[in-house]
C-alpha cells in the first residue's frame, strides 16, 4: 500500500473522544440513530434539526476535517439525489423529495463519521462476536484489504495515462477515464480469480 493513502476507516487527524469508545456501543448507537431517522414521521423537521446539530457536534469533538467529510458527501450524493428524485412522481412530491434528501444525508453522515472514527478490524471482531454469518465476514474483510490495493493500482494507471495523454480536451479526458475503469475492472476480476485459487490450494472451503 502506498504512503500517500490513508485507510478509508480512519481518518489522520481524527483524535477525539469518539475513538475511545468501544466499537460495540458506536455500531449499536449508529444503526439506532440511523433507523430513528429513517422511521421519523413526515413534518418532523425540528427533530432531523436536532439529530443533525448532534452529529456536528460530534464531528467538532472527533477533530475530522470538515472538508474531509464533504468531499465524501459529495462523491455520494449522486445516489441520494437518484433516489430522492423519485420522490417527485408522488403526490406531493416536492415535499417527498426534500425530506427523503435529508433523511439520506443524515443517515449517510452517521455512516462516514462511523467509519472515520471506528477501525474495520474492530467492526469486524464486533460483527464475528454476534454470530454474522462467516462467509459475510469474510466477504468483508477481503474487500476491506484489497481496496487498498486497487487505490494504488487506480492510482498507477491514471498516472500512467496522463503521462501519455497531452491533449487538453474534456472530450479526451473522459474518454481516458472511461479506459483506466475499464482496465481496472478487468484487473480486478482476473485478480480475484488468482486470490480464489491460491486460497483454495491452501485449503479454504
Amino acid at each position: 500500500m502506498g504512503a500517500h493513502h490513508h485507510p478509508p476507516h480512519h481518518h489522520p487527524h481524527a483524535h477525539g473522544f469518539l475513538l475511545r469508545l468501544p466499537v460495540g456501543f458506536k455500531l449499536a448507537a449508529a444503526l439506532g440513530l440511523i433507523l430513528t431517522v429513517v422511521l421519523m414521521p413526515r413534518g418532523q423537521w425540528p427533530a432531523l434539526l436536532v439529530v443533525m446539530a448532534l452529529l456536528l457536534a460530534l464531528i467538532f469533538a472527533s477533530r475530522i476535517s470538515w472538508w474531509f467529510l464533504l468531499k465524501r458527501m459529495l462523491l455520494l450524493e449522486p445516489l441520494v439525489l437518484g433516489v430522492a428524485g423519485l420522490m417527485l412522481l408522488q403526490p406531493d412530491g416536492l415535499a417527498r423529495c426534500a425530506l427523503a434528501m435529508a433523511k439520506a444525508n443524515l443517515c449517510l453522515l452517521v455512516t462516514l463519521l462511523l467509519s472515520q472514527t471506528t477501525p474495520a478490524t474492530g467492526m469486524l471482531r464486533v460483527l464475528q462476536w454476534l454470530r454474522v454469518p462467516w462467509l459475510f465476514i469474510t466477504t468483508l474483510t477481503l474487500m476491506h484489504r484489497y481496496l487498498f490495493v486497487l487505490a494504488d493500482e487506480a492510482e498507477r494507471m491514471r498516472r500512467a495515462r496522463a503521462s501519455r495523454t497531452f491533449t487538453p480536451q474534456h472530450r479526451f479526458q473522459w474518454q481516458a477515464l472511461a479506459t483506466v475503469v475499464g482496465q481496472l475492472f478487468v484487473r480486478a476480476s482476473e485478480r480475484a480469480e488468482r486470490i480464489y485459487d491460491a486460497m483454495c490450494a491452501r485449503g479454504w472451503k
